[in-house]
């Protein structure tokens, strides 16, 4: 599972998405306005043909046709180049080049001194029914983007307001009939209107966009958690499996010799040694079991004292010596006295589990348990002369359920013994160490850092917190060797 997003970063991913969008629709909508743009330029040149200036009339459309074209070739540039490039480009693409758009109503705003005033009331309604036209689309094209809108409708009223003023201060002395007055509230007013309806019409855009962001947000978290549940149950089901398996061959042997031993009860000798082994083995399967469950609920008990290294390495040759012997390999013991704070019941079941491990995956050779003394302080060593294992495999190992795939005994267990060791290292804070060689020979090292009760608790708390997204993590790695 994905890491949780701060709010902090998430409104600001959310807001640049958002800003990304709003460009890329105002992009979309200019794709046709443009056209449009350009077909009322030689309209406009039809109307004012025969009473306007025809060499500003030319001019004024040589620069209008120029500024369309600019228009149309960003456009173009954004769908060909920019369109497909992450929401930061495209924001910075137009924040560079929105310009355009408010030259574009400076030229519009421009026609006035070709007709105001200057062309019949006929002609100047046309021109005015034209700019105003163009105002309200601009409203519906730009209004994503609430700036340059409001930048395109400022450059065009107030440009079209300076050339009256002009037209009606300066060349006619405020003698000029008095709907040009009614023209100019008319004007200001509209203007207005316009501002407000685009506006409106801009937040409406923001917030579809900002629902469609945390529509898009909240299918992804669906979709991650109902993969993760069903990938929780896959996990279920794959450990199910392995479970049976596994407890089914030692039960399956104590059946078979408890066969054996009561239609030929004078083997009692014999089979009575493989009675006892089988027992075990399922034994193990279940303490590895009901290690597993407590873990994982969270009802793991710490008891953290003092524990006589001395005491914990007998208790445990007394253990598992006899194994050893019985597979024909030494077992020998170095133990330098001393205390370590820890939880003896828990300390006793790490150092169990290495050695049981180490028992295992070892066919010559024998096992040394040593307790030793560093300049970081104590820690016990766990070495074996067994098969080893391969760097690819050192991290996997302590995955749940992970079985080194090329070695003789997997099938022996669940795979838990070492991920069990690795979270009872993590909630005690003795840090694990690994050394190891294929077909040489492994050594574990338990670093045993004091173990404070209140961190130790804090862990244990976290480790299970954290349950879910490791298995998920080990499941995607699981499907991926697979």
């Amino acid at each position: 599972m994905k890491p949780e997003t701060s709010p902090a970063v998430s409104s600001a991913a959310e807001a640049q998405w958002v800003e990304a969008e709003l460009v890329r629709n105002l992009m979309r909508t200019q794709r046709n306005t443009q056209w449009i743009g350009l077909f009322l330029i030689p309209i406009f040149m039809g109307v004012l043909w025969a009473e306007a200036m025809r060499g500003l009339l030319l001019t004024w459309a040589l620069f209008a046709v120029g500024a369309a074209a600019t228009r149309l070739s960003i456009v173009q540039y954004y769908s060909r180049e920019v369109a497909q490039r992450s929401t930061g480009e495209q924001v910075e693409f137009f924040r560079r080049r929105r310009l355009i758009w408010p030259v574009s109503a400076l030229f519009w705003g421009l026609t006035t001194l070709l007709y105001f005033d200057r062309s019949s009331l006929a002609d100047q309604f046309i021109c005015w029914l034209i700019l105003a036209g163009l105002a309200m689309y601009s409203i519906n094209s730009l209004s994503s983007h609430l700036a340059t809108m409001r930048a395109y409708l400022n450059t065009l009223a107030i440009t079209a307001l300076t050339v009256m003023g002009w037209r009606m201060a300066v060349e006619l002395e405020f003698s000029g009939p008095p709907y040009h007055w009614w023209l100019v509230a008319l004007l200001i007013i509209f203007w207005q209107v316009l501002r407000q309806a685009g506006l409106r019409l801009h937040v409406t855009h923001r917030k579809n966009f900002e629902l469609q962001y945390r529509n898009n947000q909240l299918i992804e978290s669906l979709t991650r958690q109902t993969q993760a549940a069903l990938d929780a149950v896959e996990i279920k089901n794959r450990f199910l499996a392995s479970a049976a398996h596994d407890i089914r061959q030692p039960v399956h042997a104590l059946g078979l010799y408890a066969d054996w031993l009561g239609s030929e009860p004078e083997l009692v000798h014999e089979l009575a040694p493989k009675i006892v082994e089988s027992t075990k083995a399922v034994n193990q399967l279940f303490d590895s079991l009901f290690d597993l469950a407590r873990l994982d609920s969270g009802k793991i008990k710490l008891n953290i004292d003092n524990v006589d290294l001395a005491q914990l390495l007998h208790d445990l040759e007394v253990q598992y010596r006899p194994l050893c012997e019985a597979k024909g390999l030494q077992f020998r013991v170095h133990v330098q006295p001393g205390v370590a704070v820890s939880d003896p019941i828990l300390l006793q079941r790490i150092v169990g589990n290495l050695i049981s491990n180490a028992v295992k995956y070892t066919q010559r050779g024998g096992i040394l348990v040593a307790s030793r003394v560093t300049p970081s302080g104590r820690r016990i060593e766990i070495w074996d002369t067994g098969v080893g294992i391969a760097p690819v495999h050192q991290r996997e190992i302590f995955r749940e359920f992970y079985k080194v795939p090329t070695h003789a005994g997997t099938e022996d267990g669940f795979g838990l013994g070492l991920y069990i060791v690795a979270r009872l290292t993590h909630i005690l804070g003795h840090p694990l160490a690994l050394s190891s060689r294929p077909n040489k020979g492994t050594v574990f090292r338990v670093m045993l850092t004091p173990t404070d009760p209140q961190a130790a608790a804090a862990r244990a708390v976290a480790s299970v917190q954290q349950l879910l997204p490791g298995r998920l993590r080990a499941a995607d790695l699981q499907s991926q060797d697979s």
